[in-house]
C-alpha cells in the first residue's frame, strides 16, 4: 500500500506544482500584454507598470480570458488605436508563448 500511497502523493504534488505553473505563465503574459498596449497607447515607464499590474488584475474578474480581452480592446479603442478583437487575441498567443519561455529560462 505504501507505492500505492507515495505514488498518489506524487500526482497529486505534480498536478499543484502544473497548476501552480500555468497561473504564473497566466500572469506574466497578461502582464507582458498590458506592456504591449501601453507601448502601443505611448504611455511612460511609470504608467506603462501600473498598466501592466491592472490588465493582469483585469484577468480576476471572471473565469477565461475575455475579460482581459474586453478591458484591453476598450482601452486601446478609447486611446484612438485602431484594433480589433483578433489581433488581441494574436498577441495573447505570442505573450503566452514568451511567458512560458521567460518562466522556464527562470526554473
Amino acid at each position: 500500500m505504501t507505492t500505492f500511497d507515495d505514488r498518489e502523493k506524487a500526482f497529486e504534488a505534480k498536478f499543484a506544482r502544473d497548476e501552480e505553473m500555468m497561473f504564473r505563465v497566466h500572469a506574466r503574459r497578461n502582464r507582458l500584454l498590458g506592456i504591449w498596449a501601453a507601448e502601443r497607447m505611448g504611455l511612460d515607464a511609470a504608467e506603462t507598470e501600473a498598466y501592466a499590474k491592472s490588465v493582469v488584475q483585469a484577468d480576476f474578474e471572471e473565469a477565461g480570458d475575455e475579460d482581459v480581452i474586453r478591458k484591453l480592446l476598450g482601452d486601446l479603442v478609447s486611446a484612438g488605436i485602431e484594433t480589433d478583437e483578433a489581433e488581441i487575441r494574436a498577441a495573447m498567443e505570442a505573450k503566452q508563448i514568451d511567458a512560458r519561455r521567460q518562466l522556464m529560462g527562470e526554473a
